[in-house]
This record gives structure tokens, C-alpha cells and sequence, in this order.
């Protein structure tokens, strides 16, 4: 570790065996596990802790501070400080960005350029694809992979061993930013275990895809979409039942 090409604060903490590559910025407080890679040009903000074996890449950013705008919807200003959590084993893509409140699980790959807001949190073994975008005050659970360029708005929650395919978008607000009385109805859309959305798919605010439900590629969900079921089309209507060889209880 070249101490002399980096800016690293003298309170912060650093495992055994971690290394750490020239130009990268470590701030206070911050906590790096044992055997940890991190490389060139990162910046770790403050308290912002990394646990066991994690990987981060060239120029990510890993507790970012949120910004507010003065017309922001969903952004809140902090009460009180938070840290970004990264757990033990994870890979953190080049140029990716976790901001602060983020927390993020044990294994999980966050691809490059991705970016995970605050008040997000990631189950384990989830897999975050190039370029998602996640907003704040999302859930999502384990073992999901939401892929390239993925858009998941602020108020989402994504239940376990879900699959979101590359493009699709999550929306939170029925009035598209006009009347106030949109705050009354703000919420993303709610993933249950096992739900699977097809490419090129838009899923409208607060709409319901229930368990091992299936939504195929290029479908608007206007409506909730039951159980182990199928629907295409826009707007999406019910085409069938899942597959049986293909619900999570049979994998």
C-alpha cells in the first residue's frame, strides 16, 4: 500500500492484508476488513464501514452524502448522520456509487456504474447489474439479479430470488410531479418472491407482482399481477399459469 499517493485519515481502520491503490481517498472513521482490494481513485467517506474480503473497484465512491434539491419528492434531509455498509465477500464495480444509509449484504456484486441510494438496503448474494439504478428507501432481497440498466425508483421493495431484466423501469408516481396531492400516493411497486419481469417492462407505482408471478417483456402492469402467473401485453393482461418446472418452490 503506497501510503504517499493517498489520502487516508489517520482514524480510520484497516485490516490485515488489505491493500489499497494509489490515489484513493480513505476518511474518518472509516472501517476496511482484512484482505480487502481496493483500488485506484476510490473515495470511502466518512464512518462508511467494509467488511471482510470485499472488492472495490477503481473510482467508486462508497458513502456518499445524498443531495436535496429544493423540488426533491422523496429525499429526505438526514436526521442524523449515516454510514454506508458493505458486507464481507462483496464486488463493487468500477465507477460504482453507494451514498450513505445505503447497506448492502454479504456477497453481493454491485456492477460497474451502478448506483445504490440511501435507505436502500440488499439482501445477500444479490446480484446488481451495469448501470442500475437504485433510488431511496428501497428493499431488495436476496439472491435477486436486477440487470443492466434497470431503473428502480424510490418506494420499491423486491422480495427474495427475484429476477428484473435489463431495461425495465419502476415508477412511484401516478400524477407524473403535478398537484400535491401526489404525496398521498407515493410507493413504487412491491416484487414478491420469485417474480420475474421481462425486458423493456414498465411496472406503474404501488402495482403488486405477486409470488412466482411472471411479466413479459415490453409489458406496461397497470394492475396487480396474481400468484404463478403470466401476464404480457399493454396494457398487461393475464395470458396463463407459470410453468410448474419453473415456480421457486421446484428449483
Amino acid at each position: 500500500m503506497e501510503q504517499a499517493l493517498n489520502v487516508i485519515h489517520p482514524t480510520a481502520s484497516i485490516g490485515a492484508g488489505a491493500t489499497i491503490g494509489a490515489f484513493s481517498v480513505v476518511g474518518e472513521r472509516v472501517s476496511i476488513g482484512e484482505a480487502c482490494v481496493i483500488g485506484s481513485g476510490v473515495v470511502i467517506h466518512a464512518g462508511s464501514r467494509v467488511g471482510r474480503g470485499t472488492r472495490i473497484d477503481d473510482h467508486a465512491v462508497i458513502g456518499k452524502t445524498p443531495l436535496r434539491g429544493p423540488r426533491s419528492a422523496i429525499t429526505r434531509d438526514a436526521a442524523a448522520p449515516a454510514v454506508a455498509e458493505i458486507g464481507d465477500g462483496c464486488l463493487i464495480g468500477t465507477s460504482a456509487v453507494i451514498y450513505a444509509g445505503a447497506k448492502i449484504g454479504e456477497h453481493v456484486l454491485v456492477a460497474d456504474f451502478a448506483s445504490i441510494r440511501e435507505a436502500t438496503t440488499i439482501g445477500p448474494e444479490t446480484v446488481i447489474g451495469r448501470n442500475v439504478t437504485v433510488e431511496n428507501r428501497t428493499t431488495i432481497g436476496a439472491r435477486c439479479k436486477i440487470e443492466t440498466n434497470a431503473y428502480v425508483t424510490a418506494l420499491s421493495t423486491i422480495g427474495d430470488d427475484c429476477f428484473v431484466a435489463p431495461e425495465v423501469t419502476f415508477t412511484n408516481d401516478d400524477y407524473l410531479g403535478r398537484t400535491e396531492k401526489r404525496f398521498e400516493h407515493h410507493g413504487g411497486p412491491t416484487l414478491e418472491a420469485g417474480a420475474r419481469i421481462g425486458a423493456n417492462s414498465t411496472i406503474l407505482p404501488g402495482r403488486r407482482v405477486a409470488r412466482d408471478g411472471l411479466v413479459a417483456a415490453g409489458a406496461v402492469v397497470t394492475r396487480d399481477v396474481p400468484a404463478r402467473t403470466v401476464v404480457m401485453g399493454v396494457p398487461a393482461e393475464v395470458h396463463g399459469p407459470v410453468p410448474e418446472e419453473e415456480l421457486l418452490e421446484n428449483q
